[in-house]
């Protein structure tokens, strides 16, 4: 078990990450005491989306391909439609999702951000949420979808949209400070 003081966690995004979706768990994990790193595909700032144009920006720590799990207790997927779908498409991003959920660390990922989980086949057999536009994905990825603000299945949780972050987030130290998990690789 690892006190959310003592926790290092990673958020995946690029260009288009929903702003909230990024922002609040990055602000409220490091208030609580995390360490908290960003990854992308390059090492360069990448853009938000604010509802109906650009936002503003956030530095990127490291690109994908020098991220290691083992330096992490837990991941974190922002939403947004541009972001999940970029990050869906790159084979770096997709398979550290894959190795985050075959570590049995905390993987969490809100509105679009389930897409990430659909491409690792990270869902199959468990219980999901996601923004109510991707339930057919989630469904057909093998989820049970359901319209709830925050769902936990053994360590991956998955909430529906910016209204739900604090429960998003709650659920992310509860879960960190729970340790790992027991789960199929995907």
């Amino acid at each position: 078990m690892t006190k959310i003081t003592d926790a290092t966690i990673l958020i995946l995004a690029t260009d288009g990450y929903e702003r909230s979706e990024l922002r609040v768990p990055l602000d409220k994990l490091r208030e609580k005491g995390a360490k908290v790193k960003i990854a992308s595909l390059k090492r360069e700032p990448i853009k938000s989306w604010a509802e109906k144009d650009w936002g503003d920006t956030v530095d990127v720590d490291f690109a994908v391909s020098d991220v290691s799990v083992k330096d992490y207790d837990a991941l974190v997927i922002p939403g947004g439609q541009i972001n999940p779908d970029i990050l869906r498409t790159d084979e770096k991003a997709v398979k550290l999702v894959k190795d985050f959920v075959a570590s049995g660390k905390v993987v969490a990922a809100v509105c679009h951000g389930p897409w990430l989980l659909v491409e690792a086949d990270a869902l199959k057999g468990r219980k999901a949420t996601s923004y109510h536009s991707i339930r057919t994905d989630v469904k057909n990825a093998g989820a049970e979808w359901v319209d709830e603000k925050v769902v936990t299945d053994k360590g991956i949780i998955t909430s529906r949209n910016p209204g739900d972050l604090d429960a998003f987030v709650a659920k992310i130290v509860e879960e960190v400070e729970e340790g790992r998990h027991q789960r199929r690789a995907a």
